[in-house]
């Protein structure tokens, strides 16, 4: 009997060709990741994990890290995937309950670079990679992801080892045991949201991604059903309701057709992604202003409420997990940007005051239970006016989705707010066109300027940190990395 990693692996070295609206969106996807990766680059956690590995760089071939300096592919996926969710901008992908492109493409930049291939390659083993994080998620969650796990750096890491395999000519049995020594080492826990360790969990992640490829590559193999096997992933990782893979739809359609990605129109974590956006929808309709709000009730899943952790956020990073203060955004502003997320932006007292007019409830489990698993419950926010008028909406998916896409106006937008401080306008402008055509670009050689030149950048301007480290402790990382090149 074919194991379901073998089935995954058979599926990718099957010469599917595919369609033009799976490399559209991966294009998109692999576009808004890169911005993520820009706007991430000088964040306290990346800087750390490049402080920390700076002395332990490996000879041979080097990739360009996010921020400046070059490192083996491991390293480079670590340091790059770390930069990718540090500002919690990055996209959300259902089937796997993870940030799938926050693993993926740091994971496959590497490789990619240093074997000279295409753009049209990279999107091939992006589609390759996403759709096995699908696979592999559907056989464990939701109960995976609400009992606990960070599927991002568990079901995103055993996914990503495929799409890697894959981009460095790996055959079919080599995938698969790409894909079981990623098993061994999957890993995270949702307990970490809040601090700079959730944005580590994409970059270990995709390291780990790269490392079982390499691994693979020289034999070391591992049991080809350890996703089913007893004391294997299903078992110890699925949580009390994991369904397993009874039935295995691979690729029929390609998962990014049938689901799609969720990208964020807010850099703040997708739980209060709902909410925020039925909050601008009632402040469009009916016009009112933050002063006039007597109170905002929200509703939203259990797996929602227990992400957001935060009423009264103490720093940036707790903000990004915080309803009440993603909701006092929404209710000052008509649009959440990166700069909402800073030391003084937290502190501001027009936010403050509002955080105390919010709550959050949660529906029931018996009430999710109920629910089709595939059409998770709609999030409702109220809005009680000072003049008595109870305004109310609800959302079963955020602007980004399938059911409410962005545009071209909407994801260039995003992008320029990635690259603001990083790139000037029109290189951001020109940079994204370029991702845009990424099939048509015979190297990614394009890519090494931006991601290097950044450094010297936000060095030249004095960039102060997104996170509330000291400037001596943000110069001190700094310090150690520039010595290590």
């Amino acid at each position: 009997m074919v194991s379901i990693i073998e089935a995954i692996a058979r599926w990718g070295r099957s010469g599917i060709e595919f369609s033009d609206l799976a490399r559209l969106r991966a294009r998109h996807a692999i576009a808004d990741t890169i911005g993520c990766m820009l706007a991430g680059g000088d964040d306290p956690s990346v800087q750390a994990v490049r402080a920390a590995f700076a002395g332990s760089i490996a000879d041979g071939p080097r990739c360009t890290l996010v921020g400046g300096g070059q490192a083996a592919e491991a390293l480079s996926a670590l340091v790059n995937g770390t930069a990718a969710h540090a500002l919690d901008y990055d996209d959300n992908f259902r089937p796997a309950c993870s940030h799938a492109s926050a693993v993926l493409v740091p994971a496959l930049l590497g490789p990619a670079l240093v074997r000279g291939l295409s753009g049209r390659a990279l999107v091939d083993a992006y589609l390759v990679g996403l759709e096995a994080q699908a696979a592999v998620g559907r056989g464990v969650n939701p109960s995976h992801y609400t009992a606990g796990w960070h599927s991002t750096s568990t079901v995103g890491c055993i996914g990503t080892a495929a799409g890697v395999a894959w981009l460095c000519a790996l055959d079919e049995a080599g995938i698969a045991r790409a894909m079981s020594l990623a098993v061994s080492m999957a890993a995270g826990v949702k307990g970490q949201f809040g601090t700079p360790a959730k944005p580590l969990h994409a970059g270990l992640a995709a390291r780990n991604a790269v490392e079982a490829a390499a691994l693979a590559e020289c034999g070391m193999t591992g049991r080809l059903d350890i996703l089913e096997a007893p004391q294997g992933f299903r078992e110890l990782f699925g949580g009390p309701d994991a369904t397993g893979w009874d039935e295995v739809a691979i690729g029929t359609p390609h998962v990014i057709e049938s689901e799609g990605l969720m990208p964020k129109r807010h850099p703040c974590c997708g739980s209060t992604h709902n909410a925020v956006d039925i909050v601008l929808d009632l402040k469009a309709q009916h016009g009112f202003a933050a002063g006039e709000v007597a109170a905002v009730d929200t509703l939203v899943g259990l797996v929602n409420q227990r992400n957001l952790a935060y009423p009264n956020p103490a720093d940036e990073m707790q903000a990004r997990f915080s309803m009440q203060y993603c909701v006092a955004l929404a209710l000052l502003k008509d649009r959440l940007e990166l700069s909402d997320f800073t030391p003084e932006a937290v502190g501001a007292k027009p936010v403050r005051d509002l955080l105390p007019r919010i709550g959050m409830t949660s529906h029931s489990a018996e009430a999710e239970a109920e629910a089709e698993r595939a059409r998770p419950l709609p999030h409702r926010v109220t809005v009680r006016l000072t003049d008595g008028r109870v305004l109310a909406g609800e959302r079963g998916a955020a602007k980004g989705t399938i059911a409410d896409p962005f545009d071209d106006a909407d994801r260039r937008a995003k992008f320029a707010d990635c690259c603001r401080g990083t790139l000037g306008a029109d290189k951001a402008d020109h940079l994204y066109d370029r991702l845009d055509r990424l099939d048509e670009q015979d190297s990614l050689a394009f890519l090494e300027q931006p991601l290097g030149q950044t450094a010297e950048i936000r060095r030249g301007r004095g960039v102060v940190s997104r996170q509330s480290g000291t400037a001596d402790q943000n110069r001190s990382a700094q310090g150690r990395v520039a010595e290590a090149r």
